[in-house]
């Protein structure tokens, strides 16, 4: 009594996974320790201990990774630290690079 119903299965598409970028901060001789922290909490949404972590990155290394994110969020989220600091007055660079 019941319905059978049949599905033919002609083409499977293939996804791939997209491309990873890195949203790197790099160090400048002006940008406060502090407003580096409040960046990685605000935009990165990361726990304070992990925000000083990256900030001292920064610092001792020149550059430190703030995340890993698909190309479209990883554009957004340097727009976003770039308005931060120019709204502050800090010289704050992050650049976007493929993560390899």
């Amino acid at each position: 009594m019941g319905i059978e119903t049949r599905f033919a299965v002609k083409h499977r598409e293939h996804l791939k996974e997209p491309e990873m970028y890195r949203v790197v901060l790099l160090n400048d001789d002006y940008t406060t320790m502090d407003f580096v922290v409040t960046i990685l909490e605000l935009v990165f949404h990361k726990p304070t201990a992990e925000a000083e972590a990256i900030m001292l990155d920064v610092h001792k290394n020149g550059r430190g990774v703030a995340g890993l994110y698909t190309e479209d969020v990883a554009r957004t989220k340097a727009a976003q630290v770039h308005a931060l600091a120019v709204q502050k007055q800090f010289p704050l660079v992050c650049v976007v690079e493929p993560d390899k």
